[in-house]
């Protein structure tokens, strides 16, 4: 508020392609946006020429996150997921979507995402395979939850938190992880453990929540540096030297199998061990 040399530089809306555009996602140099028509994918390498990638039809989506290869939407009907590997091709994964009653705002924290999920509470959805999304927990703490609009998650020392713009309910704070409520915590991403801490009333509706800084990433997902850590002469990989590190020549994800093949007869043990055959490249 106190900055008076803010001026519009720019405004861009060529052919109608944004209208209704209510949220957006931003992944490096490129825009996910949320419109009437779907989701619209803007390269904006330059920001004073927006170019349009392409969009991807969809009925009443509300908001996107990204995570690596996947664009996460939530819609009227639920949580959808999207191929992303490549922006020009990106389209909704087949079967890949979580019916939910009333799909707000979310947020992505490594293998879960948190979906504000209006009369129903906090949707606790784990994404470990981003194709598969599995519902892990419906969370309304015993009713006090009854108008999710929007969700942050947050880690403060040892505990992780979520805090969720409750509507008519004001603020509420979720411990989903502590020493005490989760031995395993220190993992990489440990099984939630929701519990309803504290809340505030708010003189209007909650809606929305702003989003801190995310600060253990040294560059954006196009390769762009935003923080330096005194190393010098070094420099983040660009975008195309980042995508051999999982893609192939024709653009596909390489992959690799579940099993050790140093010889048929591992295989075989590893098999019988499980009494199963080993699971193909997935």
């Amino acid at each position: 508020p106190r900055d008076n040399f803010l001026t519009r530089a720019m405004t861009w809306n060529d052919g109608g392609v944004l209208n209704g555009a209510r949220h957006l996602a931003i992944a490096g140099t490129t825009f996910y946006v949320v419109t009437d028509a779907g989701l619209v994918v803007l390269d904006m390498n330059d920001p004073l020429k927006p170019q349009l990638i392409t969009t991807v039809a969809m009925t009443d989506a509300r908001a996107v996150q990204v995570q690596f290869r996947y664009a996460f939407v939530t819609a009227k009907d639920g949580l959808h997921v999207l191929d992303i590997t490549r922006r020009e091709q990106a389209h909704e994964v087949a079967g890949a979507m979580l019916p939910l009653r009333d799909a707000q705002k979310l947020h992505l924290a490594r293998t879960y995402a948190y979906v504000a999920d209006g009369a129903d509470g906090l949707a606790i959805i784990d994404i470990t395979r981003p194709e598969q999304p599995q519902l892990y927990q419906m969370f309304n703490a015993d009713g006090k939850i009854s108008d999710a609009h929007d969700v942050i998650v947050g880690t403060t020392n040892a505990s992780l938190f979520a805090y969720v713009a409750d509507g008519k309910n004001g603020l509420k704070v979720i411990q989903l992880t502590s020493p005490e409520s989760q031995p395993k915590f220190y993992g990489f991403s440990p099984d939630p453990k929701p519990a309803l801490i504290a809340w505030r009333n708010t003189i209007k509706p909650a809606l929305s929540l702003s989003r801190g800084l995310e600060r253990d990433r040294a560059v954006d997902e196009t390769g762009n540096q935003i923080a330096v850590f005194g190393r010098i002469g070094s420099r983040p990989f660009h975008l195309d030297e980042m995508q051999k590190l999982y893609l192939n020549a024709d653009g596909t994800p390489w992959t690799v199998e579940d099993y050790y093949r140093s010889s048929p007869a591992s295989r075989r043990a590893a098999e019988a061990g499980s009494g199963k055959p080993i699971s193909k490249p997935h």
